[in-house]
């Protein structure tokens, strides 16, 4: 009975240490920085006005692609995306 005990300590203490390790590294995750990114909205999903459509609220693209319609993406990754542009474009 007294192994019993002085197993379940060590495991218990073991279990605690983990769980304090792995709750440290979640809390110190950092977020990632964002951009801007033109060009690339999907119709309905733009993160804030558009200019050319006259509108003043977020989600209102009415066409994907529109060259001033923008969302927000992690940095360095706009330009890597097609169509992707860190400045409004004029549509044609």
């Amino acid at each position: 009975m007294k192994n019993l005990s002085k197993n379940l300590a060590i495991s218990s203490a073991i279990a605690a240490g983990v769980a304090m390790v792995s709750s440290t590294t979640i809390a110190h995750a950092a977020k990632p920085t964002m951009e801007k990114c033109y060009g690339i909205v999907k119709a309905g999903k733009n993160d804030c006005a558009i200019k050319s459509q006259g509108t003043s609220c977020a989600g209102q693209a009415k066409k994907d692609g529109i060259g001033d319609a923008w969302i927000y993406v992690p940095n360095g990754k706009c330009e890597a995306i097609i169509g992707g542009s860190l400045e409004p474009k004029t549509d044609k």
